[in-house]
């Protein structure tokens, strides 16, 4: 996974965020998708059509409202012969600033990062942000199985996701016989026992990797494991056969259940390679090795970075999804003494209306709010560093935020 795609379907995520936000009054919302290659000539007799229909609409704020969303679509689709490889989108519709007769026309135009085949075109109170929402799930689903004669873990890898799916446990005698068995029953017992197991958790893998939603998008199966027992389950179990198909990697670990799902992640990394939640473990685990061993090939925490964003040391740059820090001007009503800080968004508004320190007497106001992600993320493209935007959904995320939820790999030590 580039530092491009990340990044892109970062800043495509939080767009989508903004745009299900927006709220119009009646249905004079516009959500038109475009599929790919289409003429856009056509889209645009299309739309004039409904220009004429919307002479029907009753309401005179939503007819003129639609109307005017209507001819905005039509102007910009003019830039456009027929539409990108991957189709487009277009959301457009008057929005309340602050309360009725505040409407403001806005228009969004967006290229999917991938092919999106829909043909749609519809009036509403939002904006139809579903389809579009869609290209950003991940495609590719790997299952995973963690088994011993003591336990198993069954689980599923979706991109930044490592999901347990259940757990069982087998049942199985150990191998010490009970005292006045004798051993050849005692085997045949415990192979019978084995066996009820190894049915049992592939009844549970059959239904659960061959469900409507996880098959058609399931690439491939990895079993993992210490000793044999994997390979006898893969060998004897009453796996499907469309599964059996899926099987791609058949891995030692030292645990099973839910430890060995993870420790079968990180085993299966050249299988995995372009899966997300492996993409972060490596980044995380090799910032971890840094801090450890080398702790002047790293940087953490917000003033750092910063201090450090344009100087050109920065090999990688690590911030969570959900950095929650801006940089905001703020501007004096007063005497006009201007000034940023970097803040949450929750402090930023307690700042503001409060006196200003230079002159004591007029109020400070926000002039300009601009997310942490947004500056780290535009700076990438001009110093060239390899931009991370790690999920906080995962273990990895988690362990990151100790250290403030943004930092750095260095191209070369830095000296204090």
């Amino acid at each position: 996974m580039s530092t491009h795609e990340v990044s892109s379907k970062y800043k495509l995520k939080k767009l989508i965020e903004e745009i299900k936000k927006k709220e119009g009054r009646g249905t004079e919302l516009i959500s038109l998708y475009i599929p790919p290659k289409k003429r856009i000539s056509d889209v645009i007799g299309y739309l004039r059509q409904e220009y004429s229909t919307a002479e029907n609409i009753k309401s005179d704020q939503t007819r003129k409202h639609v109307q005017a969303a209507l001819v905005k679509v039509m102007e910009r689709l003019k830039y456009f012969s027929e539409a990108p490889e991957n189709g487009l989108v277009v959301f457009c519709g008057a929005i309340p600033q602050n309360g009725p007769g505040t409407e403001k026309m806005e228009i969004y135009v967006i290229v999917p990062p991938e092919p999106l085949n829909i043909n749609l075109y519809r009036c509403d109170d939002h904006f139809h942000v579903e389809y579009l929402e869609e290209t950003l799930k991940e495609k590719e689903l790997y299952g995973l199985v963690s088994i011993d004669t003591s336990e198993c873990a069954i689980g599923l890898l979706e991109g930044d996701m490592l999901k347990v799916l259940s757990r069982h446990t087998s049942g199985i005698p150990g191998k010490h016989r009970a005292g006045g068995q004798s051993a050849r029953r005692f085997e045949r017992l415990r192979e019978m026992a084995v066996h009820q197991y190894f049915d049992r958790v592939a009844k549970h893998i059959n239904e659960e990797f061959l469900s409507d939603d996880v098959f058609p998008r399931l690439k491939g199966i990895l079993i993992g494991g210490p000793g044999f027992t994997k390979n006898d389950f893969v060998k004897e179990a009453d796996l499907d056969y469309r599964l059996r198909e899926k099987i791609v990697g058949i891995i030692d670990t030292n645990y099973a259940g839910e430890e060995g799902l993870r420790e079968l992640v990180g085993r299966a990394s050249n299988i995995l390679k372009n899966v997300r939640y492996v993409y972060e473990k490596k980044i995380v685990d090799k910032f971890m090795f840094l801090v450890s061993r080398q702790p002047n090939m790293v940087i953490y925490g917000l003033k750092e970075v910063l201090d450090n964003l344009n100087t050109g040391i920065i090999d990688t740059l690590i911030v969570l999804e959900n950095f929650n820090y801006y940089e905001v001007a703020y501007e004096c009503e007063n005497c006009g003494n201007k000034f940023t800080k970097l803040l949450t968004l929750e402090d930023a508004r307690k700042l503001e209306g409060t006196k200003c320190e230079k002159c004591n007497s007029g109020f400070l106001r926000i002039t300009d709010v601009k997310s942490v992600l947004d500056i780290v993320e535009e700076a990438s493209h001009i110093i060239s560093f390899k931009l991370i935007i790690l999920s906080p959904r995962t273990e990895y995320g988690a362990m990151f935020k100790k250290f403030g939820g943004i930092g750095a790999i260095l191209k070369y030590p830095l000296s204090y």
